[in-house]
C-alpha cells in the first residue's frame, strides 16, 4: 500500500528546495589607502555594502570616514589613493565627482552645496540643466522639480529661493538634487548634524522610503540612536583602519559595543564626574543679564529675545535649552558685542557692576568669550594655521611692541595642541584640513588662551563623536573648577543634564523655566521648552 509523503518528508524524486543565492554587493572598497602630506588618513580600509541597504559608517572625528567617501565619489581621483573599488561588480576609476555621478553614486556633504540666491528648481538641476540645443527649458525644469520636491516630502514652490527655507528643507533639496541624477548609491555625510529633532525624524523616514524604492544609502553619523533606527549594518573606522562591520539588528550590537569599537576602549561614563556647584550664595554673579530684548535685524517689529533675565556664578555651568527658533543663539550673539539683532535693550552686569558690550572687543575686554555654533563660518579662519587661530583672540599676549613674537606664538600653540589633544602633525597645519572635533578644540583653545571669566558655549559638541565630546566635556568641567562661569547652549538634553548645575529653558524668545540639577529630567525640560508662558 502506497502512502503519500508527509509535509516533513519530501518524496524521493521531489526536487531539492531552492535556496536563494546571496546577492552580490553593490559596492566593494578593498584595502583603500590614502595619504596627505604628513598624514596617513586611510590604511587598508575595506567596506562592503549590500544592495538596497542603509549602511552606516561611524568613527571618531579624524578617523577617515569623510576621506573614504571622497575617495569613493571621485573627489579624491583614481591614482591618488591605493586599493580597489568595485561598483555593481565592475572596477571603478573615477577621475572626478562627475564620473561617479554618471554611475549613479551621489554624495551629499555636511556643508550643503546649494546656492542660496537661486531657486529650489535651479539648485536641483544646477550642472544638470534641463536643456535642449543649449537652451534651458524652464517649463520642463519646473515640472521635474515639482515632481522631485513632492517625492522628498517638501512642501515648497519650485521657485522659492533656497535662502528663504530652513536647513532641514535644504537637506531635502539636496536629496531631490541627487534623485534628479538617477542615484543608485546615496552617500550622506552627517545629514542631521544641524537639524532639530523634527527635521531629523523626517529625513530619516525619507531615507527609509528611498530604501523601499531600491536606493542604497551610506550614512555617516555620530548619532548612535539614529544608526540604530535606520541602518542595517554599521562599519566602524578608527585611526584610518577598518575595525569591524556589525549587523545593527543583532542584539549584541549595542551603543556601548559601537562606542568601544570607535574609541578602542570602554567608555564607562559619557560625562565627567561633576561635583555639584557650591559657590558663595552671597557673591555677585559673574554674569547677569537683566530684561534683555532683541529685535530681528530685518523685521524690526519682531522680538527674537523678549525680556530675558538670567545669571551665572563663578564655578557654575548653566545650560540654556530650547527648540529651534527659541532665541538661544540670538541671545548669546547679542550679548557678545551685539553681534546679532537691532533695537537691543537691557543691561549686562559682571561681578555686580554694569558693563557695556556694544562691540566684540568691548565684550572680550570685559572677560566674556563666545564659542559660536558655526565654527567654520565664525569661529575659525579656515585658510590660516592652527597656531594663528589659537592666538587670534589675544594677540597682545604673544606680541612685543605691536609685533607678533613667532617663537612665543608657536610655543603657546604647541602647548594647546598637546593639552587639548588636537590631532594634527604640526601647528602649521591649516585649520580647514582638520576634522570637526579638532576644529572645535582649536576654537576652544583660542578663547581659553584669551583668559575669559565668562565662557558662552553654543552647541560646542555639534557634529562631534562621543570620544571627542568627552574630551571637550572634561575641558569645560575643568574651566568651571578653575572658577570661570560657563553658559552651555545645547539641543542635546542629555548633554545639559549631564553637565549643568542649572538649566534655563526658552521658547519663542522668552525664558519659560529655571530648573535645578536635582529636579532636571528630559520630560521636565521639554515641558518648559514647549510653552510660551513662564
Amino acid at each position: 500500500m502506497n502512502h503519500a509523503p508527509t509535509p516533513d518528508t519530501p518524496a524521493p524524486d521531489a526536487p531539492a528546495p531552492r535556496i536563494p543565492a546571496p546577492r552580490a554587493p553593490v559596492l566593494e572598497m578593498r584595502s583603500i589607502g590614502k595619504s596627505f602630506p604628513g598624514v596617513r588618513a586611510l590604511s587598508d580600509v575595506s567596506l562592503t555594502v549590500a544592495p538596497g541597504e542603509v549602511h552606516a559608517v561611524c568613527g571618531e572625528n579624524g578617523a577617515g570616514k569623510s576621506t573614504l567617501m571622497k575617495v569613493l565619489s571621485g573627489v579624491h581621483p583614481y591614482g591618488s589613493y591605493g586599493g580597489e573599488i568595485l561598483f555593481q561588480g565592475e572596477p571603478c576609476a573615477f577621475k572626478d565627482i562627475r564620473a561617479s555621478e554618471a554611475r549613479g553614486i551621489v554624495i551629499i556633504h555636511q556643508e550643503l552645496a546649494l546656492v542660496p540666491h537661486l531657486s529650489i528648481a535651479e539648485n536641483i538641476f544646477l550642472g544638470n540643466e534641463q536643456a535642449a540645443r543649449g537652451i534651458v527649458s524652464w517649463s520642463r525644469t519646473l515640472q521635474h522639480a515639482a515632481r522631485l520636491i513632492k517625492r522628498v516630502g517638501l512642501d515648497e514652490h519650485p521657485q522659492t529661493r533656497v535662502a528663504d527655507i530652513g536647513v532641514g528643507k535644504q537637506q531635502l533639496v539636496e536629496i531631490a538634487k541627487a534623485l534628479a541624477k538617477e542615484v543608485t548609491l546615496l552617500i550622506l555625510d552627517e545629514p542631521t548634524a544641524a537639524l532639530n529633532d523634527e527635521d531629523s525624524a523626517h529625513l530619516l523616514s525619507l531615507i527609509a522610503e528611498l530604501k523601499a524604492q531600491g536606493i542604497t544609502s551610506i550614512i555617516i553619523s555620530h548619532k548612535l540612536n539614529e544608526i540604530a533606527a535606520i541602518a542595517d549594518s554599521v562599519t566602524v573606522i578608527r585611526d584610518g583602519h577598518t575595525i569591524e562591520t556589525l549587523d545593527v539588528k543583532d542584539a549584541a550590537t549595542t551603543e556601548d559595543r559601537i562606542i568601544r569599537a570607535m574609541v578602542g576602549r570602554d567608555l564607562d561614563h559619557r560625562f565627567p564626574a561633576r561635583t555639584p556647584y557650591e559657590g558663595d550664595p552671597g557673591a555677585h554673579p559673574a554674569l547677569e543679564i537683566r530684561d534683555w530684548t532683541v529685535h530681528h535685524p530685518v523685521d524690526q517689529q519682531r522680538k527674537v529675545v523678549d525680556g530675558v533675565s538670567l545669571q551665572v556664578r563663578r564655578g557654575e555651568i548653566v545650560g540654556i535649552a530650547g527648540l529651534m527658533g527659541a532665541g538661544r543663539t540670538e541671545l548669546a550673539m547679542s550679548v557678545f558685542g551685539r553681534s546679532y539683532g537691532r533695537g537691543i535693550s537691557g543691561t549686562v552686569h559682571k561681578d555686580g557692576r554694569e558693563i557695556r558690550t556694544r562691540t566684540v572687543p568691548e565684550a572680550v575686554a570685559h572677560g566674556i568669550a563666545y564659542v559660536t555654533e558655526d565654527r567654520k563660518r565664525y569661529g575659525l579662519n579656515l585658510i590660516d594655521t592652527i597656531g594663528h587661530n589659537i592666538t587670534l583672540g589675544a594677540l597682545g599676549k604673544v606680541s612685543r611692541r605691536g609685533i607678533v613674537d613667532e617663537h612665543e606664538e608657536r610655543r603657546v600653540a604647541e602647548s594647546y595642541r598637546a593639552s587639548m589633544n588636537i590631532k594634527a602633525p604640526t601647528v602649521f597645519e591649516r585649520a580647514g584640513r582638520l576634522s570637526g572635533g579638532n576644529q572645535q578644540k582649536v576654537v576652544l583653545s583660542k578663547w581659553i588662551f584669551a583668559g575669559p571669566d565668562v565662557l558662552i558655549l553654543d552647541e560646542p559638541t555639534r557634529g562631534i563623536d562621543v570620544g571627542a565630546k568627552y574630551e571637550i566635556y572634561t575641558v569645560v568641567d575643568r574651566l568651571a573648577a578653575e572658577g570661570r562661569a560657563v553658559v552651555l547652549i545645547s539641543s542635546e538634553l542629555p548633554e545639559l543634564l549631564g553637565m549643568c548645575d542649572r538649566v534655563y529653558t526658552m521658547a519663542a524668545g522668552r525664558l519659560t523655566g529655571e530648573v535645578a540639577r536635582a529636579q532636571a529630567t528630559q520630560e521636565v525640560l521639554m515641558r518648559h521648552m514647549t510653552t510660551n508662558k513662564r
